[in-house]
């Protein structure tokens, strides 16, 4: 079995897909070719040799719960067939696909049949809507075809049709609808039979760009709030950074790189991933913390104003940040503020300001317009809203001049 390259920390949950030294092989001689493998197996070779075409090369990788697991690749890499391998309507040569510690291609015809219609959907680029019906029949099929009465069906699909920004179109036709909202009725339809693991397949590749640009947005904010496990499949790098958790990157039926978006344009893994990445500004993948300053200025809200005053005379810097006794972020206060405070006043008895805090995922390009809207270091929080650093001018400015550095020399 090929070593998986990656360079990404484990989830802590236990992976909902695991699939497992998949080989996919178009011909006749596919035995031979797996159980001959050396981990060395070359796709032009095996063409040679037996006429066989490799389309999936002893591929291993693990999808976590709510995650976006996104692979990429050029025409040809192998992605398309993978994700066709994962609903079995392409059957592998060899190897596992386990869902929830389950390998699929062990089921039979009925088995499959449900599995199906109850824990996969797929959305295809080319929407596979039903011309003869209108949208919200087109987005109820799923559960008309699982026996869900017409009453049921049609309250969920119409939540999912709000959901994807077509609430008023229900009795519109498809043939009357845009690219951009044809797939919005593929996508309501996909999630109105709740699937376990949403899988899409170059979905936006057909729009015009700016639309393309619009529905991978929406489909982000979709998943902040559905969190559902979706593997989806591109060849846009642009695409695979703004909505991806991880991705693989594929070449000649392999997985080359597999990691975080920022793990992939960071440190590519040979020439191939370098190359694939080279248009891609870090500041769109390094996260906030990353540039983050040690915590300075940050005062726990029982300490005394004249304490804070002589600390912003000693540094020279007229801020301070008041968090509680558990370090979470309870607001700001300038000097001019505090220094119209009588000395026996409580920090708990003030009005403190508020700088919007950033949550430290956030990538540095997403974090400009706040340096321009404030001339103070923007606070960087958790999940709990601790404070863990500072998002300085210079630092974000930094950012910005090394990538624009590290482009130049590439």
């Amino acid at each position: 079995m090929q070593e998986t390259l990656t360079n990404t920390t484990e989830s802590p949950l236990d992976p909902i897909i695991s699939v497992k030294s998949l080989w996919k092989i178009f011909g006749s001689n596919q035995e031979e070719i797996v159980n001959s493998d050396d981990g060395e197996t070359d796709k032009t070779e095996v063409l040679q040799d037996y006429g066989d075409v490799v389309a999936l090369n002893d591929v291993s990788f693990d999808v976590y719960p709510g995650e976006t697991f996104v692979v990429m690749g050029l025409s040809g890499s192998g992605k398309s067939t993978l994700v066709r391998c994962l609903l079995r309507l392409i059957e592998p040569s060899s190897g596992e696909i386990n869902i929830n510690d389950d390998d699929i291609l062990l089921y039979d015809a009925d088995r499959l049949r449900e599995f199906r219609r109850n824990e996969m959907a797929m959305v295809f680029q080319h929407f596979g809507l039903l011309p003869h019906r209108n949208v919200i029949d087109n987005a109820a099929y799923g559960l008309e075809i699982k026996g869900v009465d017409k009453d049921e069906r049609y309250e969920i699909a119409q939540e999912m049709l709000n959901k994807v920004g077509l609430e008023g179109w229900e009795e519109a036709r498809t043939s009357e609808l845009s690219g951009g909202m044809q797939q919005r009725v593929g996508l309501a339809r996909a999630l109105t039979v709740d699937p376990t693991i949403l899988l899409m397949d170059e979905p936006f590749s057909g729009l015009d760009p700016l639309i393309r640009r619009q529905m991978r947005e929406e489909l982000a904010d979709l998943q902040a709030e559905l969190q559902k496990t979706i593997v989806f499949i591109t060849h846009d790098l642009d695409e695979a950074v703004t909505i991806g958790d991880r991705i693989a990157i594929m070449r000649d039926g392999r997985i080359t790189q597999l990691g975080t978006p920022e793990d992939i344009i960071t440190n590519p893994i040979d020439d191939f991933v370098k190359e694939f990445t080279r248009d891609i500004s870090q500041t769109r993948v390094l996260s906030v913390q990353s540039i983050a300053s040690d915590l300075e200025q940050v005062f726990e809200n029982n300490t005394g104003v004249s304490e804070i005053i002589q600390a912003m005379e000693d540094t020279g810097k007229e801020f301070a940040f008041i968090v509680d006794d558990d370090s979470k972020l309870l607001g700001f206060i300038d000097k001019e503020a505090i220094e119209g405070a009588a000395d026996d006043v409580s920090l708990k008895d003030m009005d403190l300001s508020v700088i919007e805090p950033i949550h430290e995922s956030t990538v540095i390009e997403d974090v400009v317009q706040l340096t321009l809207d404030n001339p103070y270091p923007i606070p960087i929080v958790d999940d709990e809203n601790i404070l863990t650093g500072l998002a300085t001018h210079d630092a974000i400015l930094q950012a910005f001049a090394e990538n624009a550095l590290q482009q130049q020399t590439n």
